[in-house]
Order: C-alpha cells, then structure tokens, then sequence
C-alpha cells in the first residue's frame, strides 16, 4: 500500500512539474475549468458531461506526454539537433489533434444551448 500512494504522489509531483513549467498545461486547466462551468450553467446531460470530461482529461493527457516527450528529447540531445526538433514538433502536434477534437466537441454541445438561451 505504502508503495501504492508513493507512485501516486511521483503521479502528482509529475503533474505540478507541468503546472509550473508549461504555460499551455495552465491555459488547458483554464479552458477545463470553462467548459465544466458552461456545462453547470447550461445544465448539459449526462451523456455530454462524459464527451467534456473525456476532452478534458485527453488534452491534459497529451499535454502531460508532450511535456515529458519535450523534456526526455533536451535532456537526450541538449544541443540543436533536426530529428529532435522534429520528436518535439510532431509531440506538440499531437496536442493539437487532442484540442482541436476538444474544441469541436465544446461547439456541438455547447454552441446550440447557448444560441437557445436567445
């Protein structure tokens, strides 16, 4: 059990190390905390609140690997170097698939609910 909450609290330390570090983790948590405010506000069903929990947790997740993919390639390869430049862009990409898949899934629960309210 003892071991068990270590690895937790490696789990948390890893997560405060990206709070800390990586303004776009912070502006993620912002945007979460948003859409789960809208989605009170706009009393969103049950099925909806699972599409914006699941947006949330897979754009922090991906922006948690793409920190320790980022910081695994500076620790690797320090100096300039294409091929690393190249991991760390495709890792940011992958972001951008996650938020973008976020983004479209906040505007078809959202947008028609808040058009509705005029």
């Amino acid at each position: 059990m003892k071991r068990l909450l270590r690895s937790f609290g490696f789990a948390f330390k890893g997560i405060r190390y990206a709070f800390d570090t990586q303004p776009n983790f912070r502006i993620h948590l912002v945007a979460g905390a948003v859409a789960i405010a809208l989605g009170f506000v706009l009393q969103i069903s049950a099925e909806e609140w699972l599409w914006v929990i699941l947006s949330i947790a897979a754009v922090l997740s991906a922006e948690l690997l793409n920190t320790a993919i980022e910081t695994l390639t500076d620790l690797v390869s320090p100096t300039y170097n294409t091929k690393a430049g190249h991991v760390k862009d495709v890792s940011a990409g992958a972001v951008v698939v996650v938020a973008v898949f976020a983004l479209l899934a906040g505007v078809i629960i959202f947008v028609p609910k808040i058009i509705s309210l005029f």
